[in-house]
Parts: structure tokens; C-alpha cells; sequence
């Protein structure tokens, strides 16, 4: 069972750390929430496809209310929060300040019942990995850069929030529940309400699809949503929270470099000086 846990930990850090540059290039045509909306709903449909051939059970409808809030604060609010930032802030540097995860996980985590205290190296990691985000996005707090930026940065931060309430939430749910299928009934929550939102912006107007945004969009579904968020469920069932947030750490690698590599986006001294500071900072949160 570890082993198992620590290999579905690996493929979220693998399939998640390349869907900064698949929502970047999804993006290119498609509206944020809907395309958000369609992504979770289509691998909740294909998920709960596979599971009623295999004859699996579904959770009960007493179920469905935590399942729909456990959907909405990981999916609908973290996964909306990264899409929408990511208008404005480039794909490799949402990676760095969603490297944050850990940060929020630990404070939240602190309020629950028997939580672990705020230690002194806990402070001090907390202390630099905010200097680390300062440092990433200060100069889009000159002015002339304009309002959309620092609304990215914050949209990273809620997205965050919602993501350590959600997984903090999700941990202490039973563990005997079928976790594939909880996973897909949490995307179609999510779906659902993400769906909701785009459609309150008017974002219909605004779809349409080419080859290039529908082979990424392709990609999250079926790498990023059903392969990468149930081994999450999965690795969050039967790991330490503190471990399995760790993949914070590797996301931020892999999407910049595929950031730089496929897309062109800059990567200045600046930059990689403020990611190390961010992901040093979070390392003595987690060691502390």
C-alpha cells in the first residue's frame, strides 16, 4: 500500500507539473471557467463511465454534499483560481507562487483539531517564502503594468487557500469510500459549478477550438484530471498531508521548463532567484 501511495504521489508530480503549459495553450482560444468546467466534467463523465462497466459502487446520495464541497474548494476554486491566473501570469511563474500550497496547507492544518504548532523554523520558512513571491512580483507592481497581474498573483493565492481547505477537508473523509469514484463525482461538482460562473461572465461568447488548443485541452482531461487528481486522492488517502503537498515543489521545475521550452517565456535571473527562495522557504515549513 505505501508504495502504491508514493507512485500515485510521482504521477501527480509528473502529469501536474505539465498542465501550466497545457491550460496556457488552452487558453489561447478557449474562455477560463468554461474551459474549466468542460475539462472536469468530461473526465468525471469518462471516470464514472469506466466504473459503471467494471460494475464498481458509487457513493450513496448522502454522500453527495461533502463530495460537492471537497469538489468545489479543490477543483472549482484552486483549479479555477490557477485557470484564471493564468490570462496574465505566465505558466512556469503560477507553478512558483502555487508552490505556496504548503504554506497554507500548514496554517490551516494548525487551526484543526490537535493541529501541529507553529514552530520557530516553521515562522522562518513562512517568512522567506513570502519574501520569495515579493521578489517574483514586484515588478508587476510598478506602475504602467496594470491591475491584471496583481489579480493573477492573488487569483494563485485564493486558488491556494481553496486547494489546502479542500484537501484538508478531503483527508479526514473515510477512507473506505471507492476513491476513484469520489473523484469523479467531485469533478462533476466541480464542473458544475464552474459552469455556473462562466456562464454568469458571458464567457459562451467566447469559445472556440483549433488543433492546438484542443490537443492541450485533451491532455487535461485525461493526464491532468483523471490520471493526476485520483492518484492525488488516492496518495492523500494513505500519505501525510505534508508529504504528498511536497509535489508543490516539483510542479514549479517541470512547468517552467516547458514554459521556456515550448512557449518562449522568459526565465531571468530574477525569476529563478525567487522560485529557489519561495521552495527554500517552503522546505523549512515542511521540516520544521
Amino acid at each position: 500500500m505505501p508504495q502504491l501511495a508514493y507512485l500515485a504521489w510521482l504521477a501527480v508530480c509528473l502529469f501536474w507539473g505539465a498542465t501550466y503549459l497545457a491550460i496556457r495553450i488552452a487558453l489561447e482560444t478557449m474562455p477560463p471557467f468554461l474551459m474549466a468546467s468542460f475539462r472536469w466534467t468530461a473526465a468525471g463523465v469518462l471516470l464514472l463511465a469506466a466504473l459503471a462497466i467494471r460494475g464498481e459502487r458509487l457513493p450513496k446520495s448522502r454522500d453527495w454534499p461533502s463530495l460537492a464541497a471537497v469538489g468545489v474548494l479543490l477543483l472549482g476554486v484552486g483549479n479555477g483560481g490557477v485557470v484564471w491566473a493564468e490570462q496574465s501570469v505566465s505558466s512556469g511563474l503560477t507553478a512558483v507562487l502555487v508552490a505556496a500550497v504548503p504554506f497554507w496547507m500548514t496554517g490551516i492544518e494548525r487551526m484543526m483539531p490537535h493541529g501541529e504548532p507553529l514552530t520557530a523554523r516553521r515562522t522562518l520558512g513562512l517568512v522567506v517564502g513570502f519574501s520569495g513571491i515579493v521578489l517574483l512580483v514586484a515588478p508587476g507592481l510598478q506602475p504602467g503594468r496594470g491591475r491584471s497581474f496583481v489579480g493573477g498573483v492573488l487569483a494563485t493565492q485564493l486558488a491556494c487557500i481553496g486547494w489546502s481547505v479542500g484537501s484538508s477537508y478531503s483527508r479526514r473523509r473515510s477512507r473506505e469510500e471507492n476513491v476513484l469514484a469520489a473523484a469523479a463525482f467531485e469533478m462533476l461538482f466541480a464542473g458544475i459549478a464552474l459552469l455556473a460562473v462562466g456562464l454568469a461572465l458571458g464567457e459562451w461568447r467566447g469559445i472556440t477550438v483549433n488543433r492546438r488548443s484542443l490537443s492541450a485541452f485533451a491532455y487535461l482531461v485525461l493526464g491532468g484530471s483523471i490520471v493526476g487528481f485520483t492518484a492525488y486522492t488516492y496518495a492523500l488517502k494513505h500519505l501525510p498531508v505534508s508529504t504528498v503537498s511536497l509535489y508543490a515543489y516539483v510542479n514549479p521545475v517541470i512547468a517552467v521548463l516547458l514554459g521556456t521550452i515550448v512557449l518562449g517565456e522568459p526565465l531571468t535571473p530574477r525569476i529563478v532567484l525567487g522560485a529557489v527562495i519561495v521552495l527554500g522557504g517552503m522546505a523549512l515549513v515542511r521540516t520544521g
